[in-house]
């Protein structure tokens, strides 16, 4: 990622505006080439650094006496908003980059963070100044909330990313489409009220928008794509609480990254109050929202200025991991497979057939650990129906057995699994024969 180059899509029509938003952009594009030169870069860039610092600032007091000239309704917003990046995200990774000796990883984190915040800052709120308002919401029907917030999020993806949005489901539920970023985002409100917002987005929609943005063609999601869509997410839900009156006062609590299988456990845990599918014609993203009153235990840390790199790594390592699904009725087995398993690979869990064969569909694993000795669906019924999906047969299946008699094994091999792992073999021996199914030295 060399530039962002500057678009008419940016300018609001506010003349000294956009001649100083075209200023920021020149000035991240010369940190982006910059920060490449590892002798100069702690320097330079600490120099680049203070110098765009101050003009945000600057630029922040400009936008503010302008809007108080016009009598914008609202500048408390919008003012609130310049408060936030200007007192808590700049400082925080101003620390960063100090603390790391200006290292690259604080720089990705930096200007990743820099480019969302300044694409989102000049698509949403300071359109808003220019008059090109999306529509607030008050006093409306229970049973209209979820049309105007549909059309709120079709205005805004039509005015951000010029791509026509469309709603094709209402009730969705963590159901699989193509590899998705998720995002979640809480929000608490002055009475101690607490929401809970999740982002997914397909992998080929988030690289089509970032490269649209870059004005060149980004080919995998990595932490620079994480950290600008993280930024320009947050924007876009910034606009979205503005528009309905009972979420304007609502701040934002804490953010953090959801695997696929963190998704669907988050809609297991408690069912969204609306849960919407759009479809782009260039990929899927849906927006589901949940009161988090209800929460049921931790499902991933939150992200901070501190831990943000760590946390993409870990989340992008994750992606990368090859998944086992164990299926077991008994909590202390599938518990161990965790534990011996779970440094190496993404573990999944289903404690019936039934519910492995509803895992399988929406997150297919590269190897199963199925329980030969189930009630009500056994085993081999289990991978019977396995077999029977043309889509699915092909993945590998280990039996887990309690017993090794010459019988018992006799009957288990009779359905040709991949093979068979005894429950009282020594953890070594079944995490060698894993990685060898599974090709890890």
């Amino acid at each position: 990622m060399k530039t962002i180059p500057w678009n008419t899509r940016y300018e609001i029509g506010v003349d000294f505006i956009d001649k100083e938003h075209k200023q920021l952009f020149a000035t991240i594009n010369k940190l982006l080439n910059l920060s490449e030169n590892e002798e100069k870069r702690e320097w330079v860039c600490r120099e680049g650094i203070k110098y765009m610092k101050n003009h945000v600032l600057e630029h922040f007091q400009h936008e503010e006496a302008y809007m108080r000239s016009i009598n914008y309704s609202d500048f408390e917003i919008h003012k609130r908003l310049h408060e936030d990046f200007q007192n808590n995200t700049l400082p925080a990774l101003e620390d960063e980059l100090e603390d790391t000796n200006y290292s690259d990883e604080a720089m990705r984190h930096f200007l990743g963070v820099s480019i969302g915040w300044l694409v989102a800052h000049t698509q949403t709120e300071d359109l808003a100044i220019a008059g090109k308002k999306l529509n607030r919401w008050s006093n409306i029907p229970a049973a209209k909330e979820i049309d105007a917030l549909e059309q709120t999020i079709v205005q805004l993806f039509q005015e951000m990313f010029q791509l026509k949005a469309k709603a094709i489901s209402r009730q969705y539920s963590g159901e699989a489409i193509e590899k998705t970023v998720c995002y979640r985002f809480t929000y608490q409100g002055k009475k101690k009220e607490r929401w809970e917002i999740i982002l997914a987005i397909e992998e080929r929609l988030l690289l089509k928008v970032i490269s649209d943005l870059m004005g060149s063609q980004y080919l995998k999601v990595d932490d620079m794509v994480i950290n600008i869509t993280r930024y320009i997410s947050r924007q876009m839900l910034e606009k979205i609480r503005e528009c309905f009156t009972q979420l304007e006062w609502f701040e934002l609590e804490g953010e953090s990254l959801l695997t696929y299988d963190q998704l669907v456990t988050s809609f297991e845990r408690v069912h969204p109050f609306c849960s919407l599918l759009f479809d782009t014609g260039s990929g899927y993203f849906t927006f589901s929202a949940i009161t988090a009153e209800t929460e049921k235990g931790k499902i991933v840390s939150p992200i901070n200025a501190r831990n943000a790199m760590g946390q993409i790594k870990k989340y992008l390592d994750s992606e990368k991991k090859k998944k086992i699904l164990v299926v077991d009725d008994s909590d202390f087995m599938r518990s161990n497979m965790v534990r011996l398993l779970g440094n190496d690979y993404e573990m999944l869990e289903s404690n019936s057939s039934i519910a492995a064969i509803k895992s399988i569909a929406v997150n297919r694993p590269d190897l199963i650990l199925l329980d030969y000795e189930m009630p009500v669906c056994d085993g081999r019924q289990t991978l019977e129906m396995i077999r029977s999906e043309e889509d699915i047969a092909d993945i590998p299946v280990v039996f887990l057995t309690g017993r090794g008699d010459a019988e018992s094994v006799k009957k288990v091999m009779s359905l040709k699994p991949r093979g068979y792992l005894l429950k009282t073999m020594p953890e070594a021996d079944i995490k060698k024969f894993v990685d060898g199914i599974l090709g890890k030295k």
